[in-house]
């Protein structure tokens, strides 16, 4: 049996068995959990690797192993949580630093930036980075990255990976991009020469709404031995069971991602025949404005996708109410179909102009749709939609 990752597999193969055959008593085909906080010293300076699980865990290296080599990075970090990966990036930067990045970004990353690192010295321009120029326009001399999320959360807006990082290349910045969306499967930012990846491994990589977690992905050495510093001076790193978790759900994220992307394109299609949605946001769509960049920068368009919704025909609590398949809930990227409010839910820490100036109305629906059948996902649909207009 291989114990070592070849570049050659396929992703489907690089899931499966990379940071895998880590038990040479036993021979497991799975990664043992290894839930000590602490590991013996042969004798002073002397250990087998680790010596403390918040700087380093076999189950965690194991798994970060694995990230490192879907993404196509040179080290991986794994996190207690998405966020937790994104803030440890955010003390890359010092006092006086200024960041770009969307205007429609998710919620809790906007937060982040304006109302925590804002406070500590460093600044940062919310822009439509569907535009190069307007990027262009917010580099000062204090800017030091670019930070990208694409698909952007919730309107599913493209941003050109490759301009971005052209443009960082120009006034000498580094660039960041939030891959948690397409996951490595469908979108990898290292090809386009972006620096730095960061997910939620709470969805997509896990893929199973059953714990939460981040990671980091450095691309060369550049930032490698800041990074590792971070995570182990932060305490931000994951615990061994979850990542034991994140590693058992990731073996099976092609074939999940695959399923994610026929229902999430059955689904949008179906939506957008219906009268009472007034516009659906799926890059998928030959209709989506950037369907030609999605085709470009990603293998497939993923499981997420967005609508806006007629209030004024739409009984909203009661088409909520309806809803047998799809649960009332935040999060995404599991198996089971979730729908959300960004309004009230997942955007709910911008303040309203900043909502509205990204596009989300009170009318703006989030989909996650899961791998049940799709015939199935639309009838439920279907049926909450009657219910609602019936109501009213």
């Amino acid at each position: 049996m291989k114990t070592t990752p070849d570049q050659n597999w396929q992703p489907e193969t690089q899931a499966v068995h990379t940071g895998v055959y880590k038990d040479s008593t036993f021979n497991s085909v799975t990664t043992p959990i290894y839930p000590s906080s602490t590991f013996a010293f042969e004798k002073l300076g002397v250990n087998k690797g680790f010596d403390y699980t918040r700087s380093g865990n076999p189950t965690r290296a194991a798994l970060e192993q694995n990230l490192a080599a879907l993404e196509g990075g040179v080290q991986a970090w794994a996190t207690c949580t998405g966020m937790a990966a994104i803030t440890t990036l955010g003390f890359l930067f010092k006092p006086g630093d200024h960041i770009v990045t969307g205007h429609d970004i998710y919620g809790g990353t906007f937060r982040l930036l304006d109302q925590v690192f804002r406070g500590m010295g460093v600044e940062t321009s919310f822009v439509r980075m569907g535009s190069p120029d307007e990027v262009r326009r917010a580099i000062k001399p204090a800017t030091k990255a670019l930070l990208i999320e694409t698909p952007s959360n919730p309107l599913l807006n493209l941003v050109d990976i490759a301009a971005m990082t052209a443009i960082a290349r120009e006034h000498g910045l580094f660039t960041i991009a939030d891959n948690t969306f397409m996951s490595p499967y469908f979108q990898k930012p290292f090809e386009f020469g972006v620096d730095i990846v960061f997910h939620s491994t709470t969805k997509y990589i896990n893929g199973h709404s059953d714990v939460v977690g981040g990671a980091i992905v450095a691309r060369d050495n550049t930032f490698r031995e800041r990074i590792a510093f971070l995570v182990n001076a932060l305490g931000t790193a994951c615990s061994p069971f979850d990542a034991w978790l994140v590693l058992r759900g990731v073996k099976t994220l092609g074939y999940r991602m695959e399923a994610h992307q026929r229902n999430a394109m059955a689904v949008a299609r179906w939506l957008s025949q219906q009268p009472v949605v007034k516009r659906v946001y799926y890059p998928g769509l030959e209709s989506h404005p950037q369907h030609t960049l999605a085709k470009r920068q990603m293998r497939g368009f993923g499981g997420m996708l967005s609508i806006d919704v007629d209030l004024e025909r739409l009984n909203l609590d009661q088409f909520l109410a309806s809803l047998r398949l799809f649960s009332l809930a935040e999060s995404l990227g599991g198996v089971e179909s979730l729908i959300e409010q960004p309004w009230t839910m997942s955007h709910a820490s911008m303040s309203e102009p900043a909502r509205r100036a990204a596009g989300i109305s009170p009318g703006t629906l989030r989909i996650s749709i899961g791998i049940e059948h799709p015939d199935d996902l639309i009838a439920d649909l279907d049926g909450a939609f009657k219910a609602a207009l019936n109501s009213r």
